[in-house]
């Protein structure tokens, strides 16, 4: 993989959308591309006209290489302690702090170093790397103040086709280990189902899995998301998992692109969703992250019907469209 460096300019940010969707007030990101690689990932859509990819002469939807800055940790450090308005912080929004390029400067580690060192804040760690368990000696001096969650996209006997479409994240097993450990040490911890594909975490006996899962974890809520219909992000992980041989997963997909089928997919996968938490979970800490343009009229009012656990998000809102980095 390629690593290109980019400078950003800003250590810590207000981030309106993540506020709306209850995941934290302000954000830290340690670059603009990540090195997972993840196919359906809809970071370059939102951040394609940021300066760094022009500079690495890049596209924000090619894959192969990342963006990073490693003086990350000094601007946070620096806004950690001058910003008087504190409150909790996602790390990260936009790319991973744990990913491969950012494991080369201990990015995770250092930013929340920075962070923690001053009262008042707090943070919320969003990964798909498992080599965060090595900064667990950090969290735990500050275990009051860190949620760990490590974002699991399918069950375990998905992790081949996952793989294929998340190339450089950890493994499912990993993660879902990781996470385990996070309990066992008495960490915080939350659920992270992002996004929840079609024909590889959307029936129902997946979804219980997962839901069963986070509730041996302890978790304090469980957010969860439809993939983003937004970009190419589609048409890559079609194209990825039908190159692997995964033609029925690709077949899956490539339907959803379509307004109507994305529409029931989402609709479906929320009512299962429901259902699962009501039965293993508490409905009142489900956090589905929805944003309702794509539905059909009908669905829509399907989904109306019963929005237990529906974090309502959109052009009616008063959000950002992206995180400034």
């Amino acid at each position: 993989m390629e690593i290109h460096r980019c400078s950003l300019k800003r250590g810590i940010t207000r981030t309106r959308e993540f506020e709306k969707k209850r995941l934290a007030a302000y954000a830290v990101n340690v670059g603009t591309r990540c090195g997972h690689q993840c196919t359906y990932c809809s970071t370059p859509a939102l951040v394609r006209m940021h300066p760094s990819f022009k500079e690495a002469g890049k596209s924000p939807f090619a894959q192969g290489y990342a963006l990073v800055d490693p003086d990350t940790p000094d601007r946070v450090r620096r806004e950690a302690a001058r910003l008087r308005d504190r409150g909790l912080v996602q790390l990260c929004t936009i790319t991973d702090a744990w990913a491969p390029e950012a494991q080369e400067h201990q990015l995770g580690r250092r930013c929340l170093e920075a962070i923690l060192c001053q009262p008042s804040w707090s943070v919320r760690v969003l990964t798909k790397n498992a080599a965060v368990v090595k900064d667990f000696d950090v969290i735990e001096r500050h275990k009051d103040r860190v949620l760990v969650g490590l974002s699991i996209t399918g069950t375990p006997d998905q992790e081949q086709i996952l793989k294929a479409i998340e190339p450089d994240a950890s493994g499912i097993r990993e993660r879902m280990a990781a996470l385990r450990e996070t309990r066992a040490r008495g960490l915080r911890t939350y659920g992270m189902f992002c996004p929840m594909l079609p024909g590889i975490a959307d029936r129902a006996e997946q979804i219980d899995e997962l839901v069963e899962f986070a509730c041996e974890c302890g978790v304090e809520e469980i957010f969860a998301e439809a993939v983003n219909p937004r970009g190419r992000g589609l048409i890559l992980t079609q194209k990825a998992l039908a190159e692997q041989g995964f033609r029925e997963q690709a077949e899956a997909v490539a339907a959803i692109r379509n307004r109507v089928h994305w529409s029931r997919y989402v609709t479906n996968l929320i009512q299962r969703l429901q259902g699962s938490v009501r039965r293993w979970y508490d409905i009142n800490k489900l956090r589905f992250l929805l944003y309702p343009g794509g539905l059909t009229p009908d669905d829509l009012a399907r989904v109306r019907q019963d929005d237990a656990g529906i974090v309502w998000l959109g052009k009616n809102t008063p959000n950002s469209r992206r995180d400034t980095v």
